[in-house]
């Protein structure tokens, strides 16, 4: 039986020295934890949540050491607001965690327009211009594009395995992975799992950003995949311009990797499936392959292909250059 809101802003005060609670009501957060949203007399707002399986248990603790690796130093480079954790009690063999609230509504893929898109872009690309070394100094991955490149094809390996993925996409999956132009790139500080649901916003702005237990150094079209589903192209596209604006063009051809990781999500639920041993979940991907087949009829026949660019002014030269020299500090 799932904890009353009640019995988790019990939890709240146990795990917070001090709060004094007013308020608590129940927090949608899906099926992975129990959570309340609690208010404190001062009118301060707090979130609790406890994980119900090993997964979300193994994500949160993640989650808290992203969270302790982004410093005060670190938040004050970003233009919205990251949770911060507040205390912890322990509960069946498990442990109650509270956040203090961010401010701002969630965001879904449906309400995002052009102007909640162009506040991601610059949102996203604040992530990726912080300073890696505090990611390294934590002890998280630091990915390079070999590395996840050898990633990627390990996904496309096992898919093929299954002998369930059309032969037409895995050949424009192998084609872009033989792309060289398309992985050389210099990783940046990742999130590593955004989607539409891990921003907040407030006024067509992003106020917030939360869930962020896939931190590391890697690939920043890892961030970005996720914008390909927007209602519409001129919505994606609002996102990917100010994303490149922000960070100075230094990433030529993350849209096409963000192109491959969105169509290798399908082949990844698939694997899901099968491991799962799920007739659904297999049925449900392969209908997914098969829309893709379809929609990307026509450009089967040519590489998810880097872009070929006007040869870069020596300013932006320059710029580039000074960029990664930063990011590597």
């Amino acid at each position: 039986m799932a904890r009353s809101p009640l019995t988790l802003a019990a939890l709240a005060t146990a795990a917070v020295s001090g709060l004094d609670v007013i308020a608590a009501t129940g927090f949608g957060d899906g099926d992975d934890f129990e959570s309340a949203l609690i208010t404190a007399r001062d009118g301060k707002r707090w979130v609790i949540r406890v994980p119900t399986s090993e997964r979300s248990e193994s994500e949160q603790s993640a989650d808290l050491v992203a969270l302790r690796a982004l410093s005060v130093g670190v938040r004050s480079r970003l233009p919205f607001g990251v949770p911060t954790f507040a205390g912890q009690a322990p509960i069946s063999g498990t442990r109650a965690v509270v956040y203090d609230v961010v401010d701002g509504e969630t965001v879904t893929l449906s309400r995002l327009d052009d102007e909640l898109a162009v506040s991601v872009g610059r949102a996203t690309a604040a992530i990726h211009m912080l300073p890696t070394s505090f990611v390294a100094d934590a002890g998280l991955p630091v990915l390079t594009p070999i590395e996840i490149l050898r990633g990627l094809i390990t996904v496309m390996d096992r898919a093929s395995a299954t002998n369930l993925v059309p032969a037409a996409l895995l050949g424009r999956w192998e084609r872009a992975t033989e792309d060289s132009a398309l992985w050389q790139f210099q990783p940046t500080v990742v999130n590593g799992s955004l989607s539409a649901a891990s921003f907040l916003a407030r006024d067509g702005a992003v106020t917030g950003v939360i869930g962020w237990h896939n931190l590391s150094v890697g690939d920043p079209a890892r961030d970005l995949y996720w914008l390909l589903g927007a209602r519409t192209t001129d919505v994606a596209s609002a996102g990917f311009d100010t994303y490149t604006q922000t960070r100075g063009a230094s990433d030529r051809q993350v849209r096409q990797r963000a192109t491959l990781y969105s169509e290798l999500e399908i082949a990844k639920w698939l694997l899901h499936g099968t491991q799962e041993r799920s007739t659904e979940i297999v049925d449900d991907a392969v209908s997914m392959l098969q829309g893709l087949v379809d929609s990307v009829d026509g450009d089967l026949d040519r590489t998810i292909s880097h872009n070929t660019m006007p040869v870069m002014a020596v300013d932006e030269v320059e710029a580039m250059l000074d960029e990664r020299d930063r990011l590597q500090r």
